[in-house]
């Protein structure tokens, strides 16, 4: 028997069909599961806050839109336009109370610090917490070619040039910092300017955790890696070319490694949730934006381990 809750339906589901011995789940069950995991934890990470103040209540639930957000993600709907016209021509049953497109996006972005708090407590859930080893990289968020930096009138303040070891170019907007345990479970991100250091990052970073942070040569620092070790964080890094390493070279190629695993899941945000592309005119919709590509990316891996899958084997999770 299905029943109506909040919009969306509930019904009975199903086991997950097979493909290549790999378990996939249907679209349906995946927006169900996705809703139902947040209208879990809404208690909890509101604790019973009135998120408006005044005014007519919106048509769409807070859980319903976010919902829509990180389904949209994995599908490839990283702007509110195609988003909010892909579940009204597709999905009307399930979300019934329909308000217009203008409303729903500042309802997304009212809920910026509300994506956050979720992804800390699936992040909590997964025991992304408590795993001894983590490891921190980063990436640009460029505004755009760096040819019409000058034309750009969006971020002035906050945004400035910097450099990309790895991709080589210099660049004109942000650097999007992450960390992630050894099984690929993003723990924490974080956005600065392009020129900023990235040591300045790892701090907000490590908040929580403990044991061992990998990172590439950009972390280097003898400062910060004695400072870290009062929080109980190992830092290890690369040495520069012109240091003698007294590491074996099986622990130096263990590191390198294992380091590798941050670039995969670099690459998937980049890939499939387009982190690269910044559909944004102000910090407050880009933070909204790129926290619930973090937190799309976390259910993901929710999503992966009810299933038994590997958890970053995204490539035929929906049927």
């Amino acid at each position: 028997m299905a029943a109506r809750h909040g919009g969306v339906r509930y019904a009975e589901r199903s086991p997950p069909s097979q493909r290549s011995g790999n378990a996939v789940m249907p679209l349906e069950d995946f927006i169900i599961t996705v809703f139902c995991w947040v209208e879990e934890h809404w208690d909890s990470v509101i604790g019973g806050q009135r998120l408006r103040q005044r005014g007519f209540a919106p048509k769409l639930t807070d859980s319903e839109v976010i919902t829509m957000e990180v389904v949209g993600e994995f599908l490839g709907l990283d702007t509110d336009l195609p988003l909010w016209q892909y579940f009204h021509r597709h999905w009307p049953s399930w979300f019934p109370q329909w308000g217009s497109r203008p409303t729903f996006t500042p309802q997304a972005a009212h809920l910026w610090a509300i994506k956050p708090a979720l992804h800390r407590r699936l992040v909590i859930d997964l025991g992304a917490v408590t795993d001894p080893i983590h490891l921190v990289d980063g990436c640009p968020l460029p505004l755009g070619v760096l040819t019409r930096a000058r034309r750009y009138r969006l971020f002035s303040g906050p945004a400035d040039y910097g450099y990309c070891a790895a991709k080589k170019p210099y660049y004109s907007g942000f650097h999007g910092h992450r960390m992630v345990t050894i099984n690929g479970v993003i723990t924490g991100g974080t956005v600065t300017p392009a020129s900023a250091d990235e040591r300045e990052a790892l701090w907000d970073l490590t908040e929580g955790i403990q044991g061992l942070v990998i990172g590439d040569k950009g972390y280097i620092s003898a400062f910060l890696k004695q400072e870290l070790a009062t929080a109980h964080i190992d830092l290890q890094t690369p040495l520069r070319a012109n240091r003698a390493d007294p590491r074996t070279p099986s622990v130096i190629q263990q590191l390198t490694t294992t380091r590798r695993l941050v670039e995969t899941v670099i690459a998937q945000l980049t890939g499939w949730f387009h982190w690269g592309k910044i559909w944004a005119r102000d910090q407050w919709h880009l933070t909204s934006r790129i926290t619930r590509k973090l937190l799309a990316h976390t259910l993901c891996i929710f999503v992966n381990r009810l299933l038994g899958r590997s958890d970053l084997q995204f490539e035929g999770l929906i049927a």
